[in-house]
């Protein structure tokens, strides 16, 4: 099992390129997840993608490829970001290794906006947009809650599931229960957790804060359950910036994310 770190950033997100080394130093720190059963550390292996933060051409290509050959040697592999730039190469990855694969992402934003401007902003906002329109994919967004109405049209022509947040509220349990009956029957189940999905009031350290979101008990709840599928193979986690957090919140929190998978 890996834990790897993956500083890549958009430009405009300055402070996720520490969010890596932030969350593994808390990690670190956590001896046990919240059924008291111990985290075998010896297990972990910690490793990184280097990649130069002014090449984004070059940083995607080194992220395909490393990732490709991550997920071929760890049943279970988990990435830290950085942000949603680094998702585009690390799905097309999973898919070369899993060929019926389910993606399940946990996001404040659709990842769905049309730009005229630089490639810069597609990296990051509209990151799901780009995989969409290269072929059908197997994902389902989870606790989006900040759209525009082109991405609203999108998910609906590209027929992308979004449960939303008023859903969520009503019954949590029943939720989950549906996503694990999706996630079950795929090769390789995978996950991706933007922080923002939580509710600033427990996580204030990301690049984009949208009221309403979930509580940080009900991510842990998710975490809990899902990663008990069989086809459970990791998760990355993105979005988190210790130069706007408090108190370290929003970073110890996804270090407990993470313990609760590993």
């Amino acid at each position: 099992m890996e834990i790897v770190r993956v500083r890549f950033i958009d430009t405009k997100n300055k402070g996720c390129e520490n969010a890596p080394a932030a969350i593994l130093h808390c990690f670190k720190e956590i001896n046990c997840k919240e059924n008291g059963s111990l985290i075998d550390k010896s297990k972990l292996r910690f490793e990184e993608i280097h990649v130069d933060l002014d090449n984004k051409e070059e940083a995607e290509y080194l992220i395909l490829e490393n990732a490709k050959e991550i997920f071929e040697r760890n049943f279970k592999s988990f990435f830290i970001g950085g942000d949603s730039s680094m998702l585009v190469s690390l799905i097309r990855a999973f898919e070369q290794i899993e060929k019926d694969s389910f993606i399940l992402v946990m996001d404040a934003h659709a990842g769905c906006q049309s730009s005229s401007s630089s490639s810069l902003s597609l990296l990051d906002r509209g990151w799901l947009k780009r995989l969409v329109e290269e072929k059908k994919r197997n994902i389902l967004l989870l606790g989006t809650r900040s759209y525009d109405l082109y991405e609203k049209e999108f998910l609906k022509q590209n027929r992308i599931i979004s449960i939303d947040m008023s859903l969520l509220r009503e019954d949590r349990e029943g939720i989950c229960e549906l996503i694990m009956e999706r996630a079950h029957t795929a090769s390789g189940f995978f996950i991706i957790i933007d922080l923002d999905v939580v509710d600033p009031a427990f996580a204030p350290g990301v690049n984009s804060i949208e009221p309403g979101g979930l509580a940080s008990g009900e991510l842990i709840y998710f975490m809990q359950r899902l990663q008990l599928l069989k086809n459970f193979k990791g998760a990355a986690l993105i979005g988190v910036n210790p130069d706007k957090d408090i108190n370290e919140m929003s970073v110890k929190l996804s270090a407990k994310l993470l313990a609760e998978m590993v």
